[in-house]
């Protein structure tokens, strides 16, 4: 495993555009994507649902390059200047077995959950999504991560997220704000062993203005301890009230089938016009939320899943990634068994009938 000289110095950024690259002296030539359009993309896997979502648009960020990783199958993207697969995983799940954030939560064999962080790197994910409030009674994600897989390669791309905190006893504290946020900043960074950061997204509730919370994560990003912003949890206009600061690289919200609400899928069209990631959570857990998944699923997913052989969680991942060429999954799981199949649903392909019949399903269960 290649040792990352990442963190030697930090990567500072132009803010005038949220597609201008970085021209620091932290320049990876082999982490740029080839840039053709998408338009072919598009047009191959459109419906009339998802042509409301997502217009015929031409952008640099995308690649469809196949690769010999099951986690390349369905291409890349490029978080600023940082090629990533677009199946990932996440680490919500990884400190505890059941549900996430419970006080009274197992803490995950510590074992398994290293050997799933170095299995999905193998398998070719290489964004991993965490938090420092991610963690159990003597389980943390991020210092799962450090063990496991540092030092780092140089095509790993950790995001972490700050604005939530959670004190010892994992009971939840009030958000962050502005005076604060150095210090979650600086916990991310103790917690991985990592001088900088590659992507932090500010977590917000509710519709409060984000301009001075972002504002103090651009002023870290200038000082070379944050390399790209992103944002989660938003509302439309807190995209735009975000990019008149810094750029955004991408959006992570809520958005799965059955549960992702119009705002949701306008937030989705106009990331893809901006040539800018959106990653949903709980596209598998839907409703379940950090219970995981559970319930009754649509009989048209139950159909199709059995004529693909596959899970209805696996059929979810596919239906998801199928939603635009800028859409990243990052399914997250402690089990390594369910680390596989949801990798091998990056090379799941669904006609436009079938999509059909799930768009059908999806709206179904959002009116």
């Amino acid at each position: 495993m290649p040792t990352s000289h990442r963190g030697e110095t930090a990567n500072r950024m132009d803010s005038k555009s949220c597609t201008e690259k970085a021209s620091s002296a932290i320049t990876p030539p082999a982490r740029r994507a080839t840039r053709p359009t998408i338009r072919s993309w598009l047009n191959q896997w459109r419906s009339p649902w998802r042509a409301a979502i997502i217009p015929e648009v031409t952008t640099e960020n995308t690649s469809t390059t196949t690769a010999t990783s099951p986690a390349a199958a369905a291409g890349t993207w490029t978080l600023g200047d940082l090629t990533v697969n677009r199946i990932g995983l996440g680490a919500m799940r990884l400190p505890q077995t059941g549900a996430a954030f419970h006080p009274d939560a197992p803490p995950r064999d510590r074992d398994q959950a290293i050997r799933v962080l170095r299995r999905a790197v193998e398998l070719g994910v290489n964004h991993i999504d965490t938090a420092a409030f991610y963690f159990s009674a003597t389980r943390s994600a991020n210092e799962l991560i450090n063990r496991a897989l540092a030092p780092y390669r140089d095509d790993l791309v950790v995001v972490t997220k700050v604005g939530p905190g959670r004190d010892p006893s994992g009971a939840w504290i009030a958000h962050a704000g502005p005076e604060q946020l150095r210090g979650q900043v600086e916990e991310n960074l103790r917690q991985l062993g990592r001088d900088h950061l590659d992507v932090v997204n500010l977590r917000i509730l509710g519709d409060a203005p984000v301009a001075e919370r972002f504002g103090v994560l651009a002023d870290l990003r200038k000082q070379g301890l944050i390399r790209h912003l992103g944002l989660s949890n938003i509302r439309p206009h807190h995209l735009e009230e975000a990019q008149a600061i810094a750029p955004v690289v991408c959006v992570q919200n809520p958005f799965g089938l059955g549960t992702a609400t119009a705002e949701q899928g306008e937030l989705l069209r106009v990331c893809g016009e901006q040539g800018i990631a959106f990653v949903p959570f709980y596209a598998i857990a839907g409703a379940g939320r950090e219970r995981g998944a559970g319930g009754q699923e649509p009989e048209a997913l139950q159909a199709l899943a059995r004529a693909h052989g596959v899970s209805t969680a696996q059929l979810r991942i596919a239906w998801t990634l199928h939603q635009g060429p800028h859409v990243l999954a990052i399914p997250g799981t402690g089990d390594p068994a369910h680390l596989e199949a949801n990798v091998a649903a990056a090379g799941l392909r669904l006609s436009p009938a079938e999509l059909d019949a799930l768009d059908a399903a999806h709206r179904a269960d959002t009116r």
